[in-house]
C-alpha cells in the first residue's frame, strides 16, 4: 500500500546478540530460539528443522452486487506440518474491521456498521460444531479442536455471509454502483509460525497482512453482464464470456501490443457475458498469499502480454480495468506493462513469477496477489509513481511471504525503492523523491524510532518513516556501495533461498551478507537498529595551488552516501560521489581530494536520496 505524500509487541525486552564477523545485531529471545530450534540459520538460509504450515481452500461464493451481500462456504484442508500439537486454530475474519465496536485505527461511518461476519455453520472433520463455539473477537476468531498432531491434516467447513461496505473504503468495498472490489471476504486459518505461533494480531487497519503459502479454487457467482477479475486463472472463459472475448484475451496473453479485449461500443452493445441469470466464474490458484476479485458491469478492458522469462518464453499478462471516463487509466495498462518488464529484466531481475497482473480502477492504493486496486489520478507523474510502487509489492510481500503485519519494512521499504529506480524508466524527467522530506524533517526526533521496532508497536508518523523512507534508503545505499550487479547477485541469492516462505528480518541481512561475501553488520546496525540521524556538512575546504582538499564532517550516526557539486569560478560543474563504504570504520571525517585548474567558489552537499536532517551546514562558499 502507499501512502499519501504527508506524515500523517506486545514488546519483548529482552534482548541476546547475534554475532556475524565483528559486528553484533541485536535479536530479541524470541526470535532467538527460532536458531536454537534449528529453524533458521545464521548463513540466512532456513534452519534444517525449518517448517511452515498450509492450506488448500476451496471457495464457493454468490455475490449480490444490489445489496452488497456476500454468502459463502469454505472447504479448508491444514496441514499442521509443525513439530507442534495444536488444541485450537486461529482465524482471521478480516470484514469485522467495519464490526459495529471494533478497535480501528481509521474511522468507518456508520453507515457502514455492521454486525461483522455471521458464521451460518461449521464442521470439523465432517462434524458439525456449534457456531457459539467459535470465538469472535474483532477480526480475530478460535475455534478448540481435538489435538491435531504434528503433520496430520484437519478439514473445516464453514458457511458465512456478511454485507460489503459501500463507503469508507478500507482497501475493499464498492468503489461506485456496478463496481466493486472485495478482498479479505472470507474466514481464512491464521499463520503459525516458528516464531510467535500464531499470528493473534488484530487487523486495525494500519498495519497489513501476514498469511500462509495456500491453494485456492473458488467459484464466484455474480449476475448477467458483471465481468470477474481475480487471483488466479479463470478456468472457464468459454462458459462466462461470449466468444469473441474469449478470443480476445487469447490474443492479449500472446501478443505484445494491447488488446481492447472491452471497449465502450461492447458496452453499448452489451452481451459480453454468458446470457443466463448469473454466471459462475470459476479460478484457480497455486501457492499463493491471498485471494481477491473484483467485478464490473460497466468497466473496460484493456490487455497486452509479454515474455518475462526468455529461458522458458513465459508470458505474463498485464490488464487494466477501468471506468472509461478515468482517462488516466488509458495509459495505466502501459505504464504496468512496463513496470512487470522492468522488474523481470532491470530492478531486482527477476521473471515476473504470475501469470497476470491485473490493475484495478478502484478507490485505494493496495496490492494483492496478481492485482491492484488503484485509484484514478490526475497527475501523469504521480499515476506512474503509484502503478510502479504497487506493482512491485508482487515481490515482497507475496512472493516471498514476509510478514506485513510486523515486519511492513520488508515490504513497503522494497516498494518504494522500486518505485524510485522503476518511475524514471518509465519517464525519463521523473525524480521521484517520494518520503524523503518527511524524514529530513523527523530524523533524530523522539518520533523517529528504528527501522526494527515492530510494526504492531507503531503508529502515525514512525510507522509511515519506518515501512517507507527509510529502509528504502538503506536498500538504495547498499545498492549503490555493492554496485548494481554484485547488489544484485546478493538479492538474487535471497530471492532464490525464502521464494515461498516466510523470512524475518535477520534472514534478509544474513543473506545478504551471504550472497555479496560481505559483512553488511556495520551498515544494518547503524540504519536498521540505531537510533539517530544523518547528517553530513562541510567542514572545510583547503587549498594549496591547484590542489583541494574538501573535509566532510558526520554530524550524525546514519552513515549516507556523499555526494559534492563543485561549482568554479567559470561556472563549471564537477561532482564528486562516495558511497556508503567511507563510513564503515566509524570514522567521523572523510577527505576529498582532487586537483582543478580553476578557482572553487562553491561546494553542496547532497542529492535526491542522500538524506540529512541539517541542511544548514551543507554549503561551502570561497571568497
Amino acid at each position: 500500500m502507499k501512502f499519501l505524500k504527508t506524515l500523517f509487541f506486545s514488546g519483548i525486552v529482552a534482548f541476546s546478540n547475534m554475532v556475524i564477523g565483528q559486528t553484533a545485531l541485536t535479536i530479541p529471545t524470541n526470535i532467538q530460539k527460532a536458531y536454537e530450534n534449528g529453524t533458521r540459520n545464521t548463513n540466512g538460509k532456513p534452519g534444517t528443522n525449518y517448517w511452515q504450515n498450509t492450506a488448500n481452500y476451496n471457495i464457493q461464493l454468490n455475490f449480490i452486487p444490489g445489496t452488497r451481500q456476500i454468502s459463502g462456504s469454505e472447504n479448508i484442508t491444514y496441514t499442521n506440518n509443525s513439530p507442534d500439537t495444536l488444541h485450537e486454530i486461529w482465524f482471521k475474519l478480516y470484514p469485522n474491521f467495519y464490526q459495529k465496536g471494533v478497535a480501528r485505527s481509521s474511522s468507518v461511518k456508520a453507515r457502514d456498521l455492521t454486525d461483522g461476519v455471521k458464521i451460518d455453520s461449521l464442521i470439523i472433520n465432517g462434524t458439525s460444531e456449534k457456531t457459539t463455539d467459535a470465538k469472535i473477537d474483532g477480526t480475530n476468531m478460535t475455534v478448540r479442536i481435538q489435538p491435531l498432531l504434528p503433520h496430520q491434516q484437519m478439514t473445516f467447513t464453514i458457511s458465512w455471509s456478511y454485507v460489503l461496505n459501500k463507503t469508507s473504503h478500507q482497501r475493499t468495498g464498492e468503489v461506485e454502483k456496478g463496481s466493486y472490489f472485495v478482498a479479505y471476504f472470507f474466514p481464512r486459518i491464521a499463520v503459525y509460525d516458528d516464531v510467535d505461533g500464531w499470528n493473534r494480531f488484530p487487523y486495525k487497519g494500519l498495519q497489513e497482512f501476514y498469511n500462509d503459502f495456500c491453494n485456492f479454487t473458488v467459484a464466484l457467482t455474480v449476475p448477467k453482464n458483471y465481468v470477474v477479475w481475480a487471483t488466479g486463472n479463470l478456468q472457464n472463459a468459454n462458459e462466462v464470456f461470449q466468444p469473441k472475448y474469449v478470443e480476445r484475451i487469447h490474443k492479449a496473453e500472446q501478443e505484445d501490443d494491447f488488446t481492447d479485449i472491452i471497449d465502450t461500443q461492447d458496452l453499448k452493445e452489451g452481451n459480453i457475458t454468458a446470457n443466463h441469470p448469473s454466471n459462475v466464474w470459476k479460478f484457480k490458484a497455486e501457492n499463493v498469499t491471498d485471494f481477491v476479485f473484483a467485478t464490473s458491469d460497466h468497466y473496460v478492458w484493456k490487455a497486452s502480454s509479454l515474455v518475462v522469462d526468455p529461458a522458458t518464453g513465459r508470458r505474463t499478462r498485464v490488464d487494466a480495468a477501468f471506468d472509461p471516463k478515468h482517462k488516466d487509466f488509458e495509459e495505466v495498462a502501459s505504464f504496468a506493462r512496463k513496470t512487470v518488464h522492468a522488474m523481470s529484466y532491470s530492478f531486482p531481475a527477476w521473471p515476473y513469477p504470475y501469470p497476470h497482473e491485473t490493475i484495478y480502477d478502484g478507490l485505494d492504493q493496495m496490492e494483492y496477489p496478481m492485482m491492484v486496486n488503484d485509484n484514478p489520478l490526475r497527475n501523469r507523474t504521480a499515476s506512474i509513481e503509484l502503478t510502479d510502487h504497487e506493482i512491485f509489492h508482487t515481490m515482497f510481500p507475496f512472493y516471498m511471504g514476509t510478514n506485513e503485519t510486523k515486519y511492513a519494512f520488508m515490504d513497503e521499504g522494497w516498494a518504494t525503492i522500486g518505485e524510485w529506480v522503476i518511475s524514471p524508466m518509465i519517464d525519463s524527467t521523473i525524480v521521484d523523491s517520494y518520503g524523503m522530506k518527511n524524514y529530513n524533517m523527523a530524523a533524530g526526533t523522539e518520533i523517529d524510532s528504528p527501522i526494527i521496532t515492530p510494526s504492531t508497536e507503531e503508529t502515525g508518523v514512525d510507522y509511515y518513516l519506518n515501512a517507507y523512507p527509510k529502509p528504502a534508503m538503506g536498500y538504495y545505499y547498499v545498492r549503490d556501495m555493492l554496485g548494481n550487479k554484485l547488489f544484485t547477485k546478493a538479492l538474487h541469492h535471497f530471492i532464490a533461498t525464502w521464494q515461498g516462505k516466510h523470512p524475518i528480518p535477520y534472514d534478509f541481512f544474513n543473506c545478504m551478507n551471504e550472497g555479496a561475501g560481505q559483512n553488511l553488520n556495520w551498515f544494518w546496525k547503524k540504519w536498521f537498529f540505531d537510533n539517530g540521524f544523518p547528517d553530513l556538512g562541510i567542514e572545510n575546504i583547503i587549498r594549496n595551488g591547484n590542489h583541494y582538499k574538501i573535509i566532510i564532517l558526520s554530524n550524525g550516526n546514519k552513515p549516507t552516501p556523499v555526494d559534492i557539486t563543485c561549482t568554479f569560478s567559470d561556472h563549471s560543474i564537477r561532482k564528486i560521489h562516495r558511497s556508503i563504504a567511507v563510513w564503515e570504520k566509524g570514522n567521523k571525517r572523510i577527505t576529498l581530494s582532487f586537483n582543478a585548474n580553476k578557482k572553487l567558489v562553491k561546494a553542496q552537499l547532497g542529492s535526491t536520496y542522500d538524506a540529512d536532517n541539517n541542511k544548514k551546514n551543507d554549503v561551502f562558499k570561497i571568497k
